[in-house]
């Protein structure tokens, strides 16, 4: 058996794409590499170990359950190293490695938190961070972007794009879809549709992401809505 795609998907959009070692927080996909393809350096541990001698290695464990998301935790290649050290074997148990990764998964929640305004420019501004955030993904990694046409074959370039959907644009979507349900009765009548045609969206785009459906299944991002909120942003401006 091996690692699938949907639970390595899931594990880098629950972890955020950052190390889930206590304290650590480092970024698993490297993008300043001086005009190099960017890359990504995220290890998906085994909580109870693949193989036979290796630490926490549990021999009644089926080979699906071994390598599915409940029982892998991402981090940093030192981390990795550190878990996996026999002499760390009983510090690093597997109790202990089951509360780093709900602490880290938490703490990822915690941040997507809202702090709710009911002024209608302060909301819509917020989402318009989280909006051209995810637009600068595309545009820097997508399948349109610069790396990507000189490179269409460079396997490190395309694991940073999925890098990208989960760890920034899958979280931001969740992000701008709470913001919006919690204060969507700010919005008038008429803008409650782009908001509808975009809770849509990112419904269909994280299914697609997590390979529960086709891409031509994923509703297109409404242009209308991102005009919408620029334009309610803007409303403020001095």
């Amino acid at each position: 058996m091996s690692i699938t795609s949907k639970s390595t998907k899931l594990l880098w959009a629950a972890a955020a794409g950052r190390c889930s070692f206590p304290e650590c927080w480092e970024r698993l996909c490297t993008h300043d590499t001086g005009g190099a393809a960017p890359y990504t350096i995220g290890e998906m541990a085994h909580i109870c170990g693949d193989r036979p001698g290796s630490n926490r290695h549990n021999p009644s464990q089926s080979d699906l359950a071994r390598d599915d998301y409940l029982n892998l935790i991402l981090l940093c290649p030192t981390h990795h190293r550190l878990i996996d050290r026999r002499e760390n074997e009983s510090a690093y148990t597997v109790e202990m490695l089951h509360a780093m990764k709900a602490a880290h998964e938490a703490k990822v929640l915690e941040r997507l938190d809202i702090d709710a305004n009911p002024s209608k420019v302060n909301i819509a501004r917020q989402v318009l961070v989280l909006l051209m955030e995810n637009r600068e993904s595309w545009v820097q990694y997508g399948p349109a972007s610069a790396i990507a046409r000189r490179e269409p074959h460079n396997e490190e370039v395309h694991a940073v794009w999925i890098s990208e959907r989960l760890s920034v644009i899958v979280p931001n979507n969740r992000k701008i879809s709470d913001i919006l349900k919690v204060n969507r009765l700010i919005f008038s009548p008429v803008e409650q549709e782009a908001i509808s045609s975009f809770l849509i969206h990112t419904r269909s785009y994280e299914r697609w992401v997590q390979d529960d459906i086709s891409y031509s299944a994923v509703v297109r991002f409404p242009t209308e809505f991102e005009a919408m909120i620029k334009g309610a942003a803007d409303a403020g401006a001095q």
